[in-house]
């Protein structure tokens, strides 16, 4: 028997209606195939990539940038959502410093730059920094598989993200401009909606002849994070590791990602479906939609508190598939009591019937 066809027995096999716990059947089954052998534990790790954005500096954000320090901090102190989550759940979190605008590193010291550079005077990054953003994002996946991870999430944090990830969809769709930038953490603020809209179309003119691939997508008008998790992506490719994506930001990384290797769709997997306005845009751009999402919250707080949240889904899941009874055994007994209720009489007239069914035969 084929190893595809070994995944489909056993998920078939399980002791309740075929199908009958959607997505995560099929989540679980993308998982077994991913891996390319049923591992009996699921060992999951949580990244989160940290850094700042130039951009704040062109009022693309309500909120002010020290915010981005301040908040990680509270990931890496166990004080945010995301680590609350984490901790509960048993899952292992790590917080990645890539540029957060601070003398001192939070988490992991990878600090490439304080905050990239604003992209509205200048792009975002050089080519040597956007390379070495998503080399750190593959050296956090290497790191995590060497460790016996085998299943990965990733966030981020980084006021003013959402307008570098609409950016970003938008230099890569840019037919579908007008559906991809939101409001990010200011809901509602309709004059912030159009500042980021003015930024994005004035770089995109800008650099438009200048951003040729994905990476010189990142490079100009991205951010460390964008660029770390989609090295990270990629690294989870190469290794065969499967991920879950959060919202908006890491499903304009997973754009990305798919653009520049298309086998990177195997080992995606989608958790919640943020409200910011393009994360149904980033979907299509790499041929997926809402009916893949299991969690549908509202969600918009970031830091990958979706992705943590679908993991633990899938350890209940995994957990279900290697104690749950068998659909055969089940069908079985039932096969057996039903036999016992039958009256002998009628027992052995259905006998007689079946001999009578043989001999014509």
């Amino acid at each position: 028997m084929a190893y595809r066809e070994e995944v489909d027995e056993k998920l078939r096999n399980l002791a309740k209606p075929p199908g009958s716990l959607g997505l995560l059947e099929k989540q679980a089954k993308q998982i077994f195939l991913a891996w390319g052998e049923m591992y009996r534990e699921l060992k999951p790790k949580h990244i989160i990539f940290a850094a700042d954005n130039g951009i704040v500096r062109s009022g693309a954000a309500a909120q002010l940038s020290e915010i981005t320090y301040l908040q990680t901090k509270n990931m890496v102190d166990g004080l945010a959502a995301v680590s609350c989550f984490c901790d509960y759940n048993g899952i292992p979190y790590e917080v990645v410093d890539v540029g957060i605008d601070s003398e001192d590193a939070v988490g992991l010291d990878y600090k490439i730059r304080r905050r990239t550079r604003d992209f509205a005077v200048e792009p975002a990054m050089t080519a040597d920094e956007v390379r070495r953003a998503m080399d750190i994002g593959g050296e956090r996946v290497s790191l995590a598989v060497k460790e016996g991870f085998n299943l990965l999430s990733f966030g981020e944090m980084g006021i003013g993200n959402t307008t570098t990830s609409a950016a970003v969809l938008t230099a890569l769709a840019p037919a579908h401009a007008a559906l991809i930038a939101g409001y990010g953490s200011s809901r509602g603020n309709y004059k912030l909606l159009r500042r980021k809209e003015a930024l994005i179309t004035k770089a995109l003119k800008k650099y438009g002849g200048a951003m040729k691939t994905p990476v010189d997508v990142l490079q100009h008008v991205g951010g460390f994070d964008l660029a770390a998790i989609c090295g990270a992506m990629l690294a989870c490719a190469d290794r065969h590791i499967p991920f879950y994506a959060d919202g908006f930001i890491t499903a304009a990384a997973l754009v990305c990602a798919v653009r520049i290797n298309d086998g990177v769709r195997q080992y995606a997997l989608l958790s919640h479906m943020s409200r910011e306005a393009g994360m149904a845009v980033a979907l299509r751009l790499i041929g997926m939609d809402e009916s893949q999402i299991p969690i549908h919250g509202e969600f918009s707080l970031g830091e990958g508190t979706g992705a943590v949240l679908a993991v633990s889904l899938m350890q209940s899941m995994m957990y279900a598939i290697w104690h749950m009874g068998t659909l055969d055994g089940v069908n079985e007994e039932a096969e057996r009591k039903n036999r016992r209720k039958i009256p002998k009489k009628i027992k052995r007239k259905r006998m007689n019937e079946r001999f009578a069914e043989w001999d014509a035969f």
